[in-house]
């Protein structure tokens, strides 16, 4: 990690971009990063089309005899968990910014915006062998010391045994018993298998956000005659002829493919998932993400339906 972000003003200067790009957008609308308006259940209201099943009010069900459903209000204090992915293939950047810089500034960005709003935000932080837990807390101090303790990491040694990423989210989702917002950001390159599970299950009881960081140079591969490539995580050192173009379009159909079952497996998961790329605007993508998410919200609720006055009912629980 490159010194200059382990300081002070450098981390003064990244929220003043943040929050003079975002004021107002995201400002007391901390679940505008995801679908839906909350994580607590409020009224219940007839089902529709694309309801979550999992939010069935079965109380008010067998009394009417028609299916309900439970809406969702935003709680008053949310406790937001980042789940930080800093193993050594985040080490890696070709154009403005390595990976693991891009996940720190969007990890910087919610907990400005999570500060702002009054809530609590932790981090678990996956990094040099092991999962590293800095506790939730309010208040911008508590911030810039959780945010100054990551951006301090040190880089990994190539060779050392990381836990997977599904290893951290399932200790995660041990550790986090009250419902809120869970935000993964990583570069998702573990088999899907691994942290599908996982994530699924934490889909239960909060609102997850999956942050994928991605590098151009991890898509197609350029043509700079022999190149010699290195496994961050592993060590082991390859040569490639990039002269032949057989191998690049292969290298490309095989990121292709890999990137397409990171999404799927994320869907499957039920999470919402979110691209950044270091050669891209980060925080215009961030706003665009949000807007986008903002208008599904607004088309899942829809207009209330003449003749179902919303109807409160005891015993169902939102997941």
């Amino acid at each position: 990690m490159k010194p200059y972000l382990m300081a002070e003003p450098a981390l003064r200067r990244l929220e003043l971009t943040i929050t003079r790009r975002l004021d107002g957008l995201l400002q007391g609308e901390h679940m505008g990063l995801v679908p839906g308006p909350g994580s607590e259940p409020a009224e219940s209201r007839a089902y529709r089309p694309g309801d979550d099943v999992r939010r069935m009010d079965w109380n008010v069900t067998a009394r009417t005899n028609e299916p309900h459903v439970r809406d969702l209000v935003a709680d008053r204090e949310l406790e937001v968990w980042a789940l930080l992915d800093a193993t050594a293939s985040m080490d890696f950047g070709t154009v403005a910014m390595e990976k693991r810089e891009l996940a720190l500034s969007a990890l910087a960005a919610i907990g400005f915006i999570t500060q702002r709003t009054g809530n609590r935000i932790g981090v678990h932080v996956l990094h040099g062998g092991g999962v590293r837990t800095l506790p939730a807390r309010t208040g911008r101090p508590h911030l810039m010391a959780l945010l100054q303790a990551a951006f301090a990491l040190p880089r990994t040694p190539p060779g050392v045994a990381e836990p997977l990423l599904g290893v951290a989210a399932e200790h995660l989702g041990r550790l986090t018993r009250r419902r809120g917002m869970v935000v993964v950001l990583s570069d998702f390159l573990d088999s899907p298998e691994t942290w599908e599970p996982p994530l699924r299950r934490l889909t239960a009881r909060h609102q997850v956000l999956a942050v994928e960081v991605i590098d151009p140079r991890e898509l197609t591969l350029p043509n700079v005659g022999i190149l010699t490539v290195i496994d961050p995580e592993s060590g082991r050192r390859r040569e490639a002829a990039t002269g032949s173009s057989r191998l690049r379009r292969r290298y490309a159909e095989a990121a292709l493919a890999q990137r397409d079952a990171v999404s799927a497996g994320l869907r499957r998961a039920g999470v919402t998932h979110m691209r950044l790329r270091t050669d891209r605007d980060w925080v215009r993508d961030l706003v665009r993400h949000v807007m986008r998410q903002r208008r599904l919200a607004a088309l899942a609720a829809g207009p209330t339906r003449h003749g179902h006055a919303p109807m409160s009912g005891g015993g169902g629980d939102a997941a």
